[in-house]
């Protein structure tokens, strides 16, 4: 079969195949790509912990500028991705192709940027995101080291959401589970074997996002997949335009998680290094919660690309129920484990009584809320691939900025360390409203009827 007819065959299926089976086959290798991505900090997490508090609570601090790095890549991958599914659901191949190689251009220079940043102001950047004295000299060992690696971690994130937006998230997984098995592997010879310390830690990740990059690279160059190529590169002020649109949401939702996230460093700092540890575990544990019905959610954008921009309405909301319905049984499963076993849990990680008293009050306060995530991802996911930017935006700005930040910055002063731990479940309440509301509007305003087919 030549690369036409596989691209055709994708076509066919994408408009053709029953939505919710189709929505399912998509949505494990994306559940399985997020869980890795979340492996990739988690493992980290567990296995720095095993040398001290501080080491532990470094990892956390940088975690913020983690999260710039694969803010950016999302930024450029979604706001790539969601363009190409519209395009390749309007038979355009052309544009679509042109747009996978100028992103990919664009998030590498980006990446490079960021590069020199962290090797030039690692100090200032660890002082920044939350580091106390103690914290400082692990953090900076951690973060330099990170850095070095973004543009090839930018560009894996691009790579791996074209690829689940042209409904190949197979391919994807391919890429990012060898990375993260990878990561598991080489994190414990790096810290204990090699002496390295939270350095190693940083070192295995960088060397794994680099396996990563070179999968989903040759990747993008099977099935009936648009290959990443310098004669396909074409900046222009289009192109650029295409990508804020689509990008813009992912940019806020990881962008100002990013802020968030120094912002919670900070207000933990007031309540010692324990604080900051439980809190960047119980962050990312909630991640690890979050990446199936993120997973789910990516499932369906494919699917809500195509059928946009092929006009097919109905099959867009079946598929969105299907989803909507999928996540909040997951997430109401993960609340009643996470509540009910919340000690054994924080346990894994640390023996410090302080770490795991502050960690199971912030692990129980995120599952009273978890699982209005199933809406407001879903909800965010809908409205950023069929271009509704100011929504998708105020959604995921919402969840981690909107109302996040100010709570951050308050309920500690005010109700002290029960104001910090409840902070994001509040958050997720309001979001959840916000959600709800706009996603109203959407379908009220979808033509009830099809299209005429492209």
């Amino acid at each position: 079969m030549d690369q036409q007819d596989r691209s055709s065959k994708k076509f066919h299926e994408m408009l053709e195949a029953p939505v919710d089976r189709l929505i399912v086959k998509l949505a494990i290798p994306s559940i399985l790509s997020m869980l890795t991505t979340s492996f990739y900090n988690m493992a980290d997490t567990f296995f720095v912990s095993k040398l001290d508090t501080s080491s532990t609570a470094a990892v956390g601090v940088t975690f913020a500028s983690m999260s710039i790095i694969q803010a950016l890549g999302f930024f450029f991958g979604q706001g790539s991705g969601t363009y190409m599914s519209r395009e390749l659901g309007a038979k355009h191949r052309d544009n679509a192709s042109r747009m996978a190689s100028t992103a990919f251009f664009y998030a590498f220079l980006a990446g490079l940027v960021l590069c020199v940043l962290g090797h030039f102001f690692a100090t200032e950047i660890a002082t920044l995101t939350g580091s106390t004295p103690t914290i400082l000299p692990h953090a900076i060992a951690y973060l330099s080291i990170i850095m070095f690696g973004a543009p090839v971690m930018m560009c894996s994130l691009l790579m791996n959401n074209q690829l689940r937006y042209q409904g190949s998230a197979a391919f994807g997984m391919i890429g990012i589970m060898s990375g993260g098995f990878l990561n598991m592997l080489l994190d414990p010879l790096f810290i204990f074997r090699f002496h390295l310390g939270v350095a190693g830690a940083a070192y295995a990740t960088v060397l794994s996002q680099l396996t990563s990059f070179c999968i989903l690279l040759t990747m993008t160059h099977r099935g009936g997949n648009i290959p990443i190529s310098v004669r396909y590169v074409a900046p222009s002020r289009k192109l650029f335009r295409e990508i804020v649109a689509g990008g813009l949401p992912s940019l806020f939702r990881q962008g100002t998680g990013s802020v968030a996230t120094i912002c919670l460093n900070v207000a933990a700092g007031a309540f010692g290094d324990a604080a900051i540890a439980a809190m960047s575990i119980v962050t990312r544990l909630a991640f690890i919660g979050a990446s199936v019905i993120i997973g789910v959610g990516q499932g369906f954008q494919p699917v809500c690309g195509f059928s946009y921009g092929a006009r097919a309405y109905q099959r867009l909301r079946d598929g969105y129920r299907f989803g909507l319905r999928l996540n909040l049984c997951f997430g109401l499963f993960v609340s009643i484990i996470g509540f009910t076993f919340a000690d054994s849990i924080l346990r894994l990680f640390r023996d410090d009584p302080m770490v795991i008293h502050i960690g199971i009050l912030a692990l129980r306060a995120q599952c009273v809320t978890f699982t209005t995530m199933a809406l407001i991802i879903i909800t965010n996911m809908t409205l950023q691939v069929t271009r509704h930017t100011k929504g998708a935006v105020l959604v995921s700005a919402g969840r981690s900025g909107l109302f996040l930040i100010p709570m951050v910055l308050v309920l500690p002063k005010l109700f002290g360390l029960n104001g910090l731990v409840w902070c994001q479940a509040l958050s997720d309440g309001c979001a959840f409203l916000l959600s709800l509301f706009l996603i109203h509007q959407f379908f009220s305003q979808l033509p009830k009827e099809d299209g005429k087919p492209v």
